[in-house]
């Protein structure tokens, strides 16, 4: 028998413990052997690297102590490759390289002891000529955290050599079929990689370095993101001339032929070396992803994109395929994310991982793609088949920033949103202006314009639910990690359309958070000068729109939550925002997490994390959540 209680008091098998769930990543294929990584929360937030040869059964390589994965960029990249006898991969705790045989055994170093803890990084690791592994290597200069050198690197024989440099930032490079040149992406501050993105190809010459690099692709405007070699004379490349991610032919003397123009992003931004957005099926086929996650096929003869009609409506960028057999990470609204393949000739889905819905599926809300104005959102409605709310009550909504800000937001199966939503509470998550999918014209509405667009678009989308009676006005809340902590600091510091805020991990100080303040690290060092502007220029600026500055115009409540490990957003950041909260007779709360980086990966922070809201939205929405511990506001 349904029962009527208020939104946010209806009781849930979804726990935060089920949240924090294993998760698959970095998919490839060596042989017949499908080869992924899958994140632990209950072990700490490990980085498993898996094996499943063919016909046998999906087994660990490497015993506990190891986590695979980097800090290239600070982001990470693809940690490991597959050569013919061995498995090569970064290790998180010393950032060194290691080989290991295939079927495990004792991992053994190949790269050697730095002088500092993590002063050498090595990522995007590519198998070279003759048994190599080509990788980009960062190194430690000095001790801010743009003092960090690049290079593409060859790792054999315990040796690292220096084979070549073009840029400040670039990616590992690929080695063409016949042997003779190396190609990579290379990109400059003050760019970042979806502003201006060039795909370099080099000679190699006869002691295996490279020579002078040319550009054949990427310019002031345009954007190379992933780059692959068709044959000896010819690379495959998504890039953007157009203002579209499309698949490209580029020549190595420079001739370019789009395979299907088209107003469809194919392609995404570089946040993490390794992605692969498109794969070759033959016959002048790929497999690529509109819109950075729905599987279609190009066919570059009749130059159309056509979608893939199947159940896993979100893939992620690992796409490779053999023999008409395609392999990812897939999952969609209602399905975990898993290692898939899928036979394109007969349709049929192969998983490799679990991927049954953990609950009934009327505890898991369908989001309903809507446009408010121009502005993409997926709203998820609250929903348990036990529960229903008194008549007239309308429920509270929680309005989801993603991060980025250059990135999106894709729906998949989010037991955090289903958390909230099996209880009573509503979400929708918001694609504001600067998020990718949408073409470069869209993205770079952001220009200049962070902490405006984005939080005038979150705003009308929260008042448009509230306004067709889909959400309680006077119950609205935001909440994001990363940038997104940034547009909801800024929201409710220069907004009164929220009663109440969730800031994870955020940017609160601009003027921190550039080369010369010193709180960000080398990739995102010069990233806000396209965001607000050209830094010293429009100092007043940066100190208008930092919430840091504007807490005296908080509208209502604050959670702040902080990794102290967090070499992207540092808490020195959050410290100083929340001393400035004390005393102002506003509620907050504060939480920190000891061993957590940029998000948080282990799965007792997780489970706080999730439970501190709910707590958070009860006591500013009046509602008692069951069974959750009360988290204590200050003010």
């Amino acid at each position: 028998m349904v029962k009527i209680a208020s939104y946010g008091t209806w009781a849930s098998p979804i726990t935060a413990e089920q949240a924090a769930a294993a998760g698959p990543d970095w998919v490839d294929l060596y042989g017949a052997d499908v080869w992924w990584t899958e994140t632990r929360p209950g072990e700490g937030g490990r980085v498993a690297l898996m094996r499943k040869p063919d016909g046998g059964d999906a087994r660990e390589v490497l015993d506990s102590r190891w986590s695979v994965r980097n800090r290239l960029h600070e982001y990470g990249s693809r940690s490991w490759v597959v050569l013919h006898d061995r498995v090569v991969f970064t290790n998180w705790a010393d950032q060194r390289v290691y080989q290991v045989s295939w079927d495990g055994g004792e991992p053994e170093p190949i790269t050697p002891v730095p002088q500092r803890e993590h002063g050498w990084r090595f990522g995007d690791l590519v198998a070279g000529p003759d048994g190599q592994v080509w990788c980009v290597r960062e190194t430690v200069t000095g001790e801010r955290p743009t003092d960090i050198r690049r290079e593409l690197v060859a790792l054999a024989g315990g040796q690292v050599r220096v084979l070549g440099a073009s840029h400040h930032f670039m990616s590992g490079p690929k080695i063409s079929p016949d042997g003779r040149h190396a190609a990579w992406i290379g990109w400059d501050h003050p760019a970042m990689p979806w502003d201006a993105a060039h795909l370099c190809v080099a000679p190699v010459l006869d002691d295996g370095t490279f020579g002078a690099h040319r550009v054949v692709a990427g310019g002031p405007t345009e954007a190379v993101c992933q780059a692959e070699w068709e044959d000896s004379a010819a690379l495959l490349v998504l890039t953007d001339p157009d203002g579209w991610w499309n698949l490209h032919r580029v020549g190595i003397d420079g001739t370019t032929r789009n395979l299907a123009p088209c107003e469809l992003e194919l392609g995404g931004p570089l946040w993490r070396m390794g992605c692969r957005w498109f794969t070759p099926l033959g016959s002048g086929r790929f497999a690529v992803l509109r819109s950075g996650a729905q599987l279609a096929i190009l066919d570059e003869r009749s130059g159309t994109v056509t979608d893939v009609d199947t159940d896993l409506t979100a893939w992620r960028p690992d796409l490779i395929a053999a023999d008409g057999v395609l392999y990812a990470a897939a999952g969609s609204a209602s399905l975990p994310t898993a290692v898939v393949s899928l036979d394109l000739s007969r349709g049929e889905v192969t998983t490799y991982t679990p991927q049954e819905a953990p609950f009934d599926p009327q505890l898991l809300p369908e989001p309903a793609e809507r446009m408010v104005g121009a502005v993409p959102a997926y709203v998820y409605p609250p929903s348990n088949p036990d529960f229903a709310a008194p008549e007239g009550e309308k429920p509270p909504y929680v309005v989801f920033v993603h991060g980025g800000p250059t990135a999106r937001y894709t729906p998949t199966l989010n037991l955090d949103f289903a958390y909230l939503t099996s209880r009573g509470i509503g979400v929708v998550a918001v694609n504001y202006g600067g998020s990718t999918g949408y073409g470069r014209a869209f993205r770079e509405s952001l220009r200049e314009q962070w902490g405006v667009v984005d939080v005038d678009d979150c705003a009308a989308v929260a008042l448009a639910l509230a306004q067709e009676g889909l959400a309680d006005p006077a119950r609205l809340a935001i909440m994001g990690g990363s940038a997104g902590g940034w547009t909801s600091a800024a929201s409710i510091t220069s907004t009164s359309v929220y009663a109440c805020a969730t800031i994870l991990y955020p940017v609160l100080d601009l003027a921190g958070w550039t080369h010369q303040g010193g709180e960000v690290h080398d990739m995102e060092s010069r990233y806000v000068e396209g965001l607000v502007g050209a830094w010293p220029d429009e100092r007043d600026r940066y100190a208008e729109r930092s919430p840091i500055n504007n807490v005296h115009r908080l509208a209502g409540p604050v959670l702040v939550m902080q990794g102290l490990e967090d070499k992207i957003c540092p808490p020195e950041q959050a410290d100083r925002f929340v001393a400035l909260l004390a005393g102002k007779g506003i509620p907050y709360a504060y939480l920190t997490f000891a061993g957590e980086q940029h998000g948080f990966r282990k799965a007792e922070n997780q489970r706080t994390a999730l439970e501190a809201q709910l707590s958070f939205y009860g006591q500013v929405f009046g509602f008692t959540p069951p069974g959750v511990p009360v988290l204590e506001l200050q003010s």
